[in-house]
């Protein structure tokens, strides 16, 4: 008989959320120095306004 597991190993899904929480940290991170800055360009980066949906 053939088995299959339909959920991901939580691992995978482990790696996935630390990838996503660390590019939200970075972004946060940068989004601050521009705002000291007064970079009006922040506001144009989706990378920086939307960092979890955002692709680099």
């Amino acid at each position: 008989m053939i088995e299959a597991e339909a959920r991901p190993p939580l691992a995978a899904l482990a790696a996935r959320l630390a990838h996503k929480a660390a590019r939200i940290a970075q972004a946060r991170a940068e989004n601050a120095v521009r705002a000291r800055r007064g970079d009006p360009a922040r506001w144009r980066s989706a990378r920086l306004l939307w960092p979890a949906f955002a692709e680099d």
